[in-house]
């Protein structure tokens, strides 16, 4: 299973482990990702996601994941987000 975020498109960055001595290994960042049920009150099921939490705080802030898809712009959605939003937007037009 890759470590991208559903809905951001978060993924895995590289960085340095940095000793006290200066030595510098390479390291992994990987994206706090959580397994989440979000219910869809326009398309009427909840959509199984796995997303980073910042996405989800971000979700709670906007009031939803419905409210989440029309306010982001296709170039921030990651493409299983994208089809949820072409969903959402068809069945509230």
């Amino acid at each position: 299973m890759s470590r991208v975020c559903d809905l951001t498109g978060k993924t895995v960055m590289s960085g340095n482990n940095v000793s006290h001595a200066m030595n510098k290994t390479r390291r992994r960042f990987l994206p706090n990702l959580q397994q989440v049920s979000l219910p869809s009150e326009v398309l009427g099921y909840t959509l199984r996601l796995r997303i980073s939490a910042a996405a989800l705080r971000s979700v709670e802030h906007r009031g939803g994941i419905d409210a989440f898809l029309r306010a982001a712009s296709d170039k921030q959605l990651s493409a299983k987000a994208r089809k949820f939003k072409k969903q959402v937007v068809a069945k509230s037009a």
